[in-house]
């Protein structure tokens, strides 16, 4: 097994269809998303830009518009994108258009991926079960408008360490710098996550937001891993 990282998404980079991708918004796309799929949201359709999104909806009118900027919930949106919001009433079913700063992004960029997983701590481990036994594996980190983010970087960390122990071989410089900043356990990856910019700034928008960043900060609560 090859395993790659990118620390932000590369929307020109190669669809190479014989890969399999992990896009990594751990605050909180691709938790909130993870929840979306255990609810039994049906499709996930990314949308770079809020125009974008509105024209996906034109085109399915019966999907939900779900997106947010600066962390809250875009005008006229069905969701935004806290995990509390994607409840089981609410999504089965449902094809989202989802268009959040980020995360979006990296889903964007592993369109040609097959398949194409949520990355999210909440979901570590039965992710790493589900990637092993694939040849390639491309671990792409949303980060934020362009940037690194900490708890991005982290979990591909973690990934790859997992990934590793079980015979993967990582490749480039960027899995090399993420594989020592896993964190060794449950109270690190809290820690982590509630300490990064970005979980700084959520908990600092009121408790809601705070109780997002708690979830989103859990390891492994679920057993489960799922494709976007």
């Amino acid at each position: 097994m090859r395993v790659r990282v990118e620390l932000t998404p590369d929307p020109g980079a190669p669809r190479a269809r014989d890969w399999a991708g992990v896009a990594i918004d751990v605050l909180r796309a691709t938790t909130t998303l993870t929840f979306a799929r255990l609810h039994g949201a049906r499709r996930v359709i990314p949308a770079v830009t809020i125009d974008e999104a509105r024209a996906l909806r034109r085109r399915e009118p019966d999907a939900l518009l779900c997106g947010e900027r600066d962390g809250r919930r875009i005008e006229g949106f069905d969701l935004g994108n806290s995990p509390a919001e994607y409840r089981q009433e609410r999504v089965e079913g449902r094809t989202l258009v989802f268009a959040s700063t980020n995360g979006s992004v990296a889903l964007r960029a592993l369109a040609g991926c097959r398949p194409c997983w949520l990355g999210a701590f909440v979901s570590a481990t039965a992710l790493v079960e589900a990637l092993c036994g694939r040849p390639r594996v491309r671990l792409v980190c949303a980060g934020k408008l362009g940037g690194f983010a900490l708890e991005d970087a982290a979990l591909a960390g973690w990934l790859a360490l997992r990934l590793e122990e079980r015979g993967a071989r990582l490749e480039g410089s960027a899995a090399r710098f993420v594989r020592p900043l896993a964190p060794r356990d449950a109270g690190e990856v809290r820690a982590l996550v509630q300490g990064a910019e970005h979980g700084r700034y959520l908990r600092g928008l009121g408790p809601e937001y705070a109780a997002d960043v708690e979830v989103c900060a859990g390891l492994d609560t679920l057993d489960r891993a799922f494709e976007a």
